[in-house]
């Protein structure tokens, strides 16, 4: 079986030099001998089907190439004699981060609305709905009945992305981490770039958040890995991160950034080089924090239980229960009082040790 784009147009003698001479392309087949009014041509991954006939969208071409300006010229869009455009770009850009634009952002479980069906049937909730300026997002996944989930090995070109599994459990499978494994409430996982993985099934009423960065980034999906993998490399980087498993079981309980509340801190720093962090944070001792301002680039927090108060400046003081977020920029002054005794959130810092006055 075979895919060949077809595209049409009046002078197949003209459409064919273009393609041959100037970017490249090579003559598969042609016919009829003394009249032509097809070729097959291939090149850059793609094969074309040129035919000769008068009317038809001529259509856009794509090529992505290691070095678009050694093609064409140096043109970055060229247009054929038959009208189809040619779009000459990087076949490995960059990653595009945009700069940061913090804002307070306060998403209510209660008033967020519907949930969007999204990659492999999964539910998602927005929780940052003006992604910062497109530099993060966060989500809330779902999958309600449970069950082999149709997800395919795939990889992410990222800067920063975790999972936290905020209810009930999930299988999933990661590239060099030995076999598939269960994420558990309370678990998360680091994805450094690019890791290859994939989720296998989950309980009945998974719920999950994801952090990234950038908002818009392309999940691709791998066609010839096979996972697990027959290598077992732990400590393997991967755009110069390395994957993390949090078990919250067995995690211990340290000190937090502020007094009278005390965390359980993921690993994640050391694994991104200082990157982003994460933590579960709980109430002690009273739980009620002084008026604060940090510098961090992001301060998003995801309460899992209970409930607090958050008092900001020019923003009043709002109750937070189960499953509200929030995103609280550089320089903000807030203060937590008012903390149930069985209160937790998630906390994720980008970067990992930020400054607190």
């Amino acid at each position: 079986m075979e895919a060949q784009v077809v595209l049409p147009c009046e002078d197949l003698d003209q459409t064919l030099e273009f393609f041959t001479r100037k970017l490249g392309f090579r003559l598969e087949m042609i016919f009829p001998a003394d009249d032509p009014t097809t070729a097959v041509i291939s090149g850059h991954g793609v094969r074309l089907r040129l035919q000769r006939r008068p009317g038809g969208s001529p259509g856009v071409l794509r090529l992505a190439c290691a070095d678009p300006g050694s093609v064409a010229g140096g043109a970055r869009e060229l247009t054929a004699p038959n009208g189809t455009r040619i779009e000459l770009v990087e076949a490995e850009p960059d990653l595009k981060i945009p700069p940061a634009r913090a804002s307070f952002v306060l998403t209510r479980m209660s008033g967020s609305g519907g949930w969007g069906v999204g990659r492999a049937g999964m539910l998602y909730r927005d929780l940052i709905p003006d992604r910062m300026g497109g530099r993060f997002i966060a989500s809330h996944i779902r999958i309600p009945d449970g069950g082999p989930v149709p997800d395919y090995v795939h990889y992410h070109k990222v800067r920063f992305q975790l999972i936290f599994c905020a209810k009930g459990w999930v299988r999933v499978v990661y590239e060099d981490q030995g076999p598939a494994f269960i994420l558990r409430e309370g678990d998360c996982v680091l994805q450094p770039p690019q890791i290859r993985h994939r989720v296998l099934e989950s309980s009945p009423g998974l719920e999950v958040v994801e952090i990234s960065c950038p908002a818009e980034h392309e999940t691709f999906a791998e066609s010839i890995l096979t996972l697990p993998t027959s290598t077992v490399r732990p400590d393997r980087e991967f755009g110069g991160q390395r994957f993390v498993r949090h078990d919250g079981a067995s995690a211990r309980w340290g000190s937090w950034r502020l007094e009278g509340f005390e965390s359980r801190d993921f690993g994640i720093g050391p694994a991104t080089r200082g990157l982003g962090e994460a933590r579960v944070v709980r109430a002690a001792k009273g739980g009620k924090g002084r008026t604060v301002r940090h510098d961090a680039e992001l301060v998003f927090w995801f309460m899992l239980r209970g409930a607090l108060t958050l008092d900001v400046e020019g923003h009043g003081a709002s109750i937070l229960g189960t499953a509200d977020s929030l995103g609280l920029p550089a320089g903000l002054p807030h203060s937590i009082s008012n903390c149930s005794q069985d209160v937790e959130w998630l906390e994720v810092t980008l970067p990992a040790d930020i400054k607190t006055r």
